[in-house]
């Protein structure tokens, strides 16, 4: 693979966008250096410490000509195998650079195709496919130290949503509760829940309230990545759906929206399509640069 064709200024130049939103007072930003193939892995979580992002993308290798990229991702703390919010930034700065279309990213949890199209304004909205998805039922005892962690009790949850550890890329427990007012309501132990995520592997808890069948409300924790919660979180979103597949919520084609970050003032929206006879779940959204 070459470089060359998307070389910027200067190799470590970060490109800064907000996923998941039009707006960029919204979403969740990232970051993305298009050019990060002389850089080592010290350097690369250097930089995504420096930048201070839940997440920053590094495309380590690049053939612009068939748009075939190999993605990294880095939180402030550790490597993540695969982000979707940054997935989405990095296909909208390439689109801008290339055309809209589709991409292919090479990432640790395999590869992820990614539509790219724009609309009537010049907007770019791209369209990730998740790795194949997966979900089964949460222990009781992994469960009672997540509540405990976060302060909540059985009776806050959902009964028609089981607790499960659904995966889209990465691990994530999803615990939906009975009422918006308990999910808005989070003030967790920091330490506790991150202690826990570790031992178990997940990368982000996705707490959901479900308001109908089509619209769902999130809030995802990520204490592991050094950040108290995610404004949109792309791969739990495909997560999400896989519960909902593997939970017979979803019994034909279907799009549900999510709606994240509302409650720490970065409103976003996730669009999520569900086949159930496909294990791979689509997650779209828009992407806009942040000034700098």
């Amino acid at each position: 693979m070459t470089t060359d064709v998307l070389t910027p200024d200067s190799a470590t130049e970060v490109l800064r966008y907000a996923a998941f939103t039009a707006d960029p007072a919204g979403g969740n930003p990232a970051g993305v250096v298009l050019d990060a193939a002389r850089l080592d892995e010290a350097a690369m979580l250097e930089i995504a410490a420096r930048v201070g992002y839940s997440e920053t993308a590094f495309v380590t290798e690049a053939d612009a000509a068939a748009r075939r990229f190999r993605l990294r991702f880095f939180s402030p703390l550790a490597e993540v195998a695969f982000c979707g919010h940054a997935t989405v930034a990095t296909a909208v700065a390439l689109a801008e650079r290339l055309g809209p279309g589709e991409l292919t990213f090479d990432t640790e949890v395999g590869e992820i195709p990614v539509a790219t199209s724009t609309d009537g304004q010049g907007a770019v909205r791209a369209t990730l496919t998740s790795a194949p998805t997966r979900s089964l039922p949460a222990g009781d005892a992994e469960l009672d130290a997540a509540l405990a962690a976060l302060g909540w009790a059985r009776a806050d949850l959902d009964p028609a949503l089981p607790p499960h550890v659904a995966y889209g890329g990465n691990e994530h427990l999803v615990v939906a509760v009975a009422s918006r007012a308990r999910l808005t309501d989070l003030s967790y132990d920091f330490d506790a829940l991150a202690d826990l995520m570790r031992s178990r592997g997940w990368t982000t808890v996705q707490l959901v309230h479900r308001e109908n069948e089509q619209l769902f409300h999130a809030r995802d924790p990520f204490p592991v990545g050094g950040v108290v919660e995610d404004p949109a979180t792309g791969a739990a979103a495909a997560a999400l759906g896989g519960y909902l597949r593997a939970t017979g919520q979803i019994r034909r084609p279907m799009t549900i929206r999510i709606r994240q970050g509302e409650d720490m003032g970065r409103p976003s929206d996730l669009v999520v399509d569900v086949d159930p006879a496909d294990a791979r779940v689509r997650v779209s959204g828009r992407a806009v640069t942040l000034p700098r």
